[in-house]
């Protein structure tokens, strides 16, 4: 048994070496887009805070990486998640979406501020400065209420 756990170890360790090597994506972008939500609607300076903390990370093009997002296999987990939040909602594209699909976007931003499953638990373990509190909760839920009135 003990010899062939030495060289299990090793091939696990090679392994884990070598997935360093697979790149990440990259969701860094440097300017705001025309199409950014805060470039098309008027967002209170508190609200904005609450949407940079807690949202951008996984919704926009303008994910703050930790330390710990430059090893494997975290790296691919957080690129899978950035992917799969940037496909359902992108802050940085809002603005190119119809009035229809940003009335349907602001609902379910509402309708997960409701339901308290943004952001996803599995995110704010690690962030806990993302955790919202009831009031920063009302904050975003009456400014998405004023914007889809305004659609």
């Amino acid at each position: 048994m003990k010899r062939l756990l030495k060289p299990l170890l090793g091939i696990g360790a090679l392994l884990l070496i070598a997935l360093q090597f697979i790149p990440r994506d990259h969701n860094e972008a440097g300017n705001t887009p025309v199409n950014a939500i805060d470039r098309v609607y008027e967002i209170p300076a508190n609200v904005s805070v609450i949407l940079k903390r807690s949202c951008y990370d996984c919704h926009s093009d303008q994910t703050d990486y930790p330390w710990y997002a430059r090893l494997q296999p975290v790296r691919l987990m957080m690129d899978r998640h950035v992917r799969n939040g940037k496909a359902e909602l992108n802050f940085n594209t809002f603005g190119a979406y119809t009035a229809r699909k940003q009335r349907s976007k602001l609902r379910a931003i509402g309708q997960s501020l409701e339901e308290g499953s943004m952001p996803l638990s599995s995110y704010t373990l690690l962030h806990r400065n993302a955790i919202l509190s009831q009031t920063e909760k009302a904050q975003l839920m009456n400014w998405v209420k004023q914007t889809s009135d305004s659609l």
